[in-house]
């Protein structure tokens, strides 16, 4: 059904004036493309689909520049200009100039229309012609009503980077997981993370999603942006991740500008390092950790925000640039700690432990840094001890390059996974469950190495003391088709970066499972974050939130007859175990009552269960364990996951694909993704 037109946009000419010799372009509810598809121009400047709006029901829009060259907003008196990948809100009487100083366009909207009922899936996918052909259109509005309805489009038989083959739907109502239960399509709820709130004492129990641009409100229930964790008195803070934008960064959060101190942990080359460099402020402080081991990278992405009240420790996903934080179906685990008492000893705890060998682990200069009403202090690993984590909800699971042996070798990777797995007591139901591995981007394997891998996430034991036993895991990766519908078209496919060599081996075959994520509105926005689960039907063993793909640079592999574990790259994740605790309820940046409670430590077998459950699980279908606490994560994707059809196609990036994606672009195209391209 057609989407109804919100307004359009009027030609104006140099002087503001509306030119009458240039068509209106229609602006209908939701997506639409503006480029050289709809306005009749030449000027190679203006992209074919150079900018998108997303026009709501309100009149409002908001904008994204797909192109390459900058748009400007005139508003009132404002004229702000947006580079490439960069978005904002356009109202009623805005003024766009598409090209500055080039090609006004003054949007216009409709009166009377803001009652008009949404059509469609939700909205998620609606779109207008705006002056493309109808076979086109119309085959586009085929494309994303079928991604919407979770039906699965791939390519068939693709099987050489210069050729593709006709696309088909192959459809399914059911699912099945190896533990045989099934989940029904009329069963699920499709819209669950509407349902997904809960409260600021549980939020660290629990994880968050990243908000996505272009989705509907729903799909964001209980999501965040980055001003929804970088908040409050930050007296000093560290940034630890892969990438950084520091120009998106500062514009995106304008808050860090006037943080007295910063230390970018970084994995950058030298090219944006220049750029880093000169546009960071002065008082931030640049390290990338040593890489002892070819071919490693620094990618643990995570936050540390010290306040007068406490530290506030943020685990994420996303590297720090804007299409991480606006685009892509990412994850957040968040939880602030007081200052300890200094006349009350303390022996520390595994999470503590944990993080301290961690941050040692990444061997930047110490510095001094004077924090107001607190006094000066020495900022290194050792700093952080002063900080109370025994109301962590969470055990840190980390990475360094090394090769570790002896009493290190239990403590980075896969390795210390299995270790703290080792140590806990799971339900019955668990026993032999099936694993999940989602993430973005895939190593060079062989199978050794999986098994190696699978005995570590098939670690635990039943009450009886005997093992949970191994699962058969399955690895949760878009499709082609997947890539090309998606809100980024083909340039999502730059996020997913696995050569054809590592993606197309014969043995991974029986692992590939599709990226379904209906219910909580994720199906277009691809995946970056990283997950490692056991699961039975809609209930978790536990839930591995982390920076660590799937390869052995991220978890280690096991060499001299498994005495020592080569690690290449930095990560960090959190794992999230079925354990009940009670929070202290303590923010950082709120003041309130706060609950005294030392919680037993995670992997404590006498510690009281609670049950981990996806958005998914209905509590009438499912007894309750014996607490009655019942955690609910926003886990992304769907459980059990549906293997790839005979025809599903796993994405690789050094594949050329022909057919055009939804912004009619081709692959391989250059991918923008810093403020400054250049770096």
């Amino acid at each position: 059904m057609a989407q109804p037109q919100i307004g359009y946009l009027v030609a104006l000419n140099e002087k503001h004036e509306e030119d009458p010799a240039v068509p209106q372009v229609p602006i209908f509810r939701g997506l639409n493309f503006i480029g050289r598809n709809c306005i009749s121009v030449s000027e190679k400047r203006l992209s074919r689909k150079h900018l998108t709006l997303t026009a709501s029901p309100n009149g409002s829009a908001s904008l994204v520049v797909e192109g390459a060259n900058p748009v400007v907003v005139n508003s009132g008196s404002t004229r702000k200009k947006f580079y490439s990948r960069e978005n904002g809100t356009i109202s009623s009487g805005d003024v766009i100039e598409l090209i500055p100083g080039h090609y006004f366009f003054k949007y216009v909207t409709l009166g009377g229309d803001k009652n008009v009922p949404v059509c469609g899936a939700d909205n998620l996918e609606s779109g207008s012609n705006n002056g493309r052909e109808a076979g086109e259109s119309d085959a586009l509005s085929r494309k994303r009503l079928r991604q919407t309805s979770e039906t699965n489009v791939s390519e068939r038989n693709l099987k050489i980077p210069e050729v593709e083959k006709k696309s088909k739907v192959e459809g399914s109502n059911s699912v099945t997981g190896s533990s045989g239960s099934s989940l029904s399509k009329r069963d699920s709820n499709e819209e669950a993370i509407r349902h997904f709130h809960v409260s600021m004492d549980k939020l660290p129990q629990t994880f968050r999603l990243l908000s996505v641009q272009g989705l509907p409100q729903w799909a964001n229930t209980s999501c965040v942006s980055i001003r929804d964790v970088i908040q409050g008195d930050i007296l000093f803070a560290v940034l630890s991740n892969y990438m950084v934008d520091i120009d998106w960064l500062l514009a995106a959060c304008p808050l860090l500008a006037k943080v007295p101190q910063v230390l970018v942990v970084h994995g950058e080359g030298d090219g944006t390092l220049d750029h880093m460099k000169r546009s960071k402020p002065a008082r931030w402080i640049l390290h990338k950790p040593p890489l002892p081991i070819s071919f490693g990278t620094h990618h643990s992405k995570a936050m540390f925000l010290v306040y007068p009240r406490g530290v506030r420790i943020i685990v994420h996903t996303a590297n720090l640039i804007h299409v991480d934080w606006n685009n892509k179906s990412q994850g957040l685990w968040m939880q602030d700690f007081p200052w300890k008492e200094q006349n009350k000893p303390s022996n520390g705890c595994p999470f503590e432990n944990d993080l301290i060998d961690y941050l040692g682990a990444l061997k930047w200069r110490e510095f001094s840094v004077n924090l107001p009403t607190l006094g000066s202090f020495t900022i290194n690993s050792s700093f952080f001890k002063k900080f109370d984590y025994s109301n962590a909800e969470v055990r840190l699971i980390a990475s360094v390059p090394g090769y570790h042996t002896g009493n290190n070798l239990k403590k980075w990777g896969h390795m210390k996974l299995r270790t703290v797995l080792q140590e806990c007591t799971f339900d019955r139901e668990f026993q032999r469950s099936p694993l999940v591995y989602q993430f973005s981007s895939l190593g060079s394997l062989d199978e050794k190495w999986m098994a190696e891998l699978a005995a570590s996430m098939s670690s635990g034991l039943l009450e009886d003391k005997t093992p949970l036993g191994p699962g058969e895991p399955l690895i949760i990766w878009p499709s082609v088709e997947d890539v090309r519908d998606s809100l980024e078209g083909y340039a999502a496919g730059n996020a997913i970066p696995s050569p054809m060599k590592n993606v197309e081996k014969a043995f991974l075959q029986k692992y590939w499972a599709k990226w379904k994520a209906s219910h909580t509105g994720r199906c277009r926005a691809m995946p970056h974050i990283k997950t490692y689960t056991r699961y039975n039907n809609q209930k978790l063993a536990w839930f591995l939130l982390t920076s660590s793909n799937l390869s052995k640079a991220a978890w280690g592999a096991l060499q001299k007859n498994n005495s020592q574990l080569m690690i290449r790259s930095y990560e960090l994740g959190v794992l999230i175990l079925p354990f009940k605790r009670r929070s202290s309820g303590f923010s950082c940046t709120t003041t309130g009552k706060t609950v005294e409670n030392k919680c037993e430590s995670s992997e404590n077998s006498k510690a009281q269960k609670a049950e981990l459950v996806t958005l998914n699980w209905q509590r009438s279908s499912s007894p309750v364990c014996s607490s009655g606490e019942v955690i609910k994560l926003p886990v992304p994707y769907e459980l059990p996951p549906q293997p790839y059809s005979s025809e599903d196609v796993p994405w690789s990036w050094d594949r050329r694909y022909y057919k055009k994606d939804v912004y009619g672009q081709v692959w391989p195209r250059q991918v923008q993704l810093y403020s400054n391209q250049d770096s």
